[in-house]
């Protein structure tokens, strides 16, 4: 793929964020700090996923692993 097709792709994906959220119409220094929200609300649904889902994975996999009979580990 040539770098100019990318480089519309990009454009395009976008211009498509800036319809799908309406920040089209907003002024210059209101999408960069709708932008700049948008991004950290974004990175911090990241990290918390990160740090958090293999946590309440493990501990979902460990109760039904009791509920549905299995040893529990020994303590000694």
């Amino acid at each position: 793929m040539d770098l100019k097709r990318v480089k519309d792709y990009i454009h395009w994906l976008y211009y498509q964020y800036l319809l799908i959220t309406c920040s089209y119409v907003l002024e210059p220094w209101e999408q960069s700090m709708f932008h700049t929200i948008t991004v950290t609300v974004l990175a911090m649904v990241v990290y918390t996923a990160y740090v958090f889902v293999p946590i309440h994975v493990r501990l979902a996999l460990q109760f039904f692993s009791q509920i549905f009979g299995a040893q529990p580990d020994s303590t000694v």
